[in-house]
């Protein structure tokens, strides 16, 4: 790596023409101008100047190195102009949430960011454990997570909710009691199976599902990927819990039935950031688009 100083010597010099003003413009003795010099000339492996008497030409390799000192310059320059701006229309948004919060959310980012695109969104559905280390690590800028963290180094809140659904084959409903269709059935499983369901058992206000012993129930399948999931339940091959937002998308809706719950079960959604980072004023502007879409 070339050293910056003796670079700065050099481009003052060839600015300047004469070692002694550059000398002084550096507040630096003239020997030491020629000790810079000589110091880059090896570091580059050739003569940058030649001597004539007290003036001197620059040669061909000092040219060079003259034209990448000034490219220096200017990107130092747009640097530290990049540093000192916060234009809330630019640059990139990391963030990270459940599957299902992504297909509410990713459409409306997008036409945002083609209305300005000076904006980079990038989005990663993950579980909540992993959305929390990625804050935690700094890998991304904010994070929706369905359990609002304890650890001091959040900064948490509230963002919205999600209405989840218990979701049944249409072709295999009978009149019967629902937790024995569930045991006929079988769970679907999938990595928030079982928060989900352990959820909506002890809110939605049915003593039957609130004792249904949910560990014992057949697993008649598991699938991880979210568009996927619906799909066996579909054919008949056992139920599942999901945010609405996922039966929604799901093409085949006719050959599912939603159980009727006593009361609608909501799971908050919470807004993580990294505490005592301040983001900058772009994620403002995604803040509120969320608490639109997600509200």
């Amino acid at each position: 790596m070339i050293n910056p100083i003796w670079l700065k010597t050099f481009q003052t010099l060839v600015e300047v023409g004469h070692f002694t003003h550059t000398a002084e413009q550096l507040f630096m003795t003239q020997p030491g101008v020629s000790q810079h010099l000589r110091k880059l000339e090896e570091a580059c492996g050739h003569p940058l100047i030649q001597r004539e008497g007290k003036r001197f030409e620059i040669t061909e390799q000092g040219q060079a190195v003259y034209r990448y000192a000034l490219e220096q310059q200017a990107q130092e320059a747009e640097l530290l102009a990049s540093l000192s701006e916060d234009n809330p229309h630019q640059g990139i948004c990391k963030l990270s949430c459940s599957g299902a919060v992504a297909m509410r959310i990713y459409a409306p980012m997008l036409a945002k960011q083609r209305r300005h695109p000076g904006l980079r969104i990038e989005l990663e559905a993950a579980p909540n454990t992993r959305i929390m280390h990625q804050v935690r690590e700094g890998l991304i800028d904010m994070g929706i997570v369905t359990r609002a963290p304890e650890e001091a180094h959040f900064k948490v809140e509230p963002i919205g909710s999600e209405t989840l659904c218990l979701i049944l084959p249409k072709a295999h409903t009978v009149d019967q009691p629902i937790a024995k269709t569930l045991g006929q059935l079988g769970l679907i499983e999938h990595p928030d199976a079982m928060q989900y369901l352990a959820l909506y058992c002890n809110q939605c206000g049915d003593p039957e599902l609130a004792d249904l012993p949910l560990h014992e129930l057949p697993r008649t399948g598991y699938i991880n990927q979210l568009h996927q999931i619906l799909l066996p339940v579909a054919q008949g091959l056992g139920f599942t819990a999901l945010p609405y937002s996922a039966v929604e998308s799901f093409a085949d809706q006719d050959a599912l039935v939603i159980h009727s719950p006593n009361h609608a079960v909501v799971e908050p959604l919470f807004l993580i950031t990294k505490r005592h980072r301040e983001l900058p004023s772009r994620f403002t502007a995604i803040k509120t688009l969320l608490q639109a879409l997600l509200g």
